[in-house]
């Protein structure tokens, strides 16, 4: 696998080891676990990344600010509406 992706760290596991999923055409097509301390600065759970990569390793992330906002706005909107809909049904 080499290019360059969008990815999204999924979750820090005991502040150690990043789940990275690496996206393409919306889909999830491979994943990484890289050490958290390799993280840019910034990085959290639900952070959007351009990465690159080349021989199967992540050699370069950059945050996605940005994108990170529209997708957990997207994901609160989706729940509002959601938990509308139940609260509805009552």
């Amino acid at each position: 696998m080499e290019g360059e992706y969008t990815a999204v760290v999924d979750r820090i596991v005991d502040d150690e080891t990043a789940v990275v999923l690496i996206e393409a055409d919306g889909e999830v097509i491979e994943q990484f676990d890289i050490p958290a301390a390799e993280l840019p600065a910034e990085c959290e759970s639900g952070s959007v990344l351009s990465v690159v990569i080349a021989d199967d390793e992540i050699v370069e992330m950059t945050p996605r600010p940005d994108e990170t906002r529209d997708r957990r706005e997207r994901i609160q909107e989706r729940f509002d509406r959601l938990a509308k809909r139940l609260g509805d049904e009552e």
